[in-house]
């Protein structure tokens, strides 16, 4: 559907309810602030509902109020008013940018044959005991839970002083996975030593290859992280890069394990 604001309005009137051409009045009477304005903005200030909004650009040929705002800003190029557009766009494109750097780079950095030895560790271990901190206590989880559907014995620890404990007192049979973004966890770093000294198997999923946890891990994924963050005061950086790698790992697992 194309032609422009105007053009459409003329042209899909009869389709539209009454607040509907209500919204569309404000918008025409208010064009030049409509840059502006984020769509739950516009709704409260022509008092309309975020759904009638999203509504009545669909009606128009629209995907979405984003959509039209981009629209708009290509009709009328020449007003200043509407380059706020532009840079908004530009700094979404770069949030898409940065997740689809560490999804796609994290893949290029993991290697078929570790993702091999790493499954067939855990298929030939008699438990497997997962330590995570943080956001990365999701990831350990999600692991966790998918080993269970697979009738793989899992557990999972998340305190500090269960985990130094714990890591102290299993076998060689068992098989430890630390699930940690910088490497540099203190608790996860003193039991990886611990199981390090008890001969208990160790894996490592982080994004940082220099790290203690990576150098005393037997097998490590390395994941790429960005160096942007958009919460630079907390500690709050993407998981993206583990969540690839855990997803990878066990979709392989539970292939292997299919045919075992």
């Amino acid at each position: 559907m194309n032609g422009t604001f105007l053009a459409r309005i003329s042209q899909y009137t009869e389709k539209m309810s009454e607040a509907e051409l209500y919204l569309i009045r404000y918008i025409r009477d208010n064009l030049n602030t409509i840059p502006k304005l984020s769509i739950v903005r516009l709704s409260e200030d022509a008092n309309v509902s975020t759904a009638t909004i999203v509504r009545t650009m669909k009606k128009l040929g629209y995907n979405g109020f984003t959509d039209f705002k981009i629209r708009l800003k290509d009709e009328n190029d020449q007003n200043p008013n509407f380059t706020i557009i532009e840079q908004v766009d530009e700094e979404i494109k770069d949030a898409i940018l940065k997740n689809e750097q560490e999804v796609m780079r994290t893949i290029e950095m993991l290697n078929s044959g570790l993702i091999e030895d790493t499954v067939q560790k855990m298929l030939h271990s008699q438990r497997v005991i997962l330590f995570a901190r943080g956001f990365s206590e999701l990831i350990a989880k999600e692991m966790q839970v998918k080993l269970q559907l697979l009738n793989k014995y899992a557990e999972l620890h998340d305190d500090p002083n269960i985990i130094r404990t714990k890591s102290k007192r299993l076998a060689k049979g068992d098989l430890v996975i630390f699930v940690s973004l910088n490497g540099y966890t203190e608790e996860l770093v003193d039991a990886a030593r611990s199981c390090q000294q008890n001969e208990t198997g160790t894996i490592a999923l982080t994004c940082n290859k220099n790290s203690p946890l990576a150098s005393l891990a037997e097998l490590t994924l390395i994941g790429y992280k960005s160096e942007t963050s958009y919460f630079p005061d907390y500690e709050v950086r993407s998981r993206l890069p583990l969540q690839v790698i855990s997803r990878i790992l066990l979709d392989a697992y539970a292939i292997r394990a299919g045919k075992s």
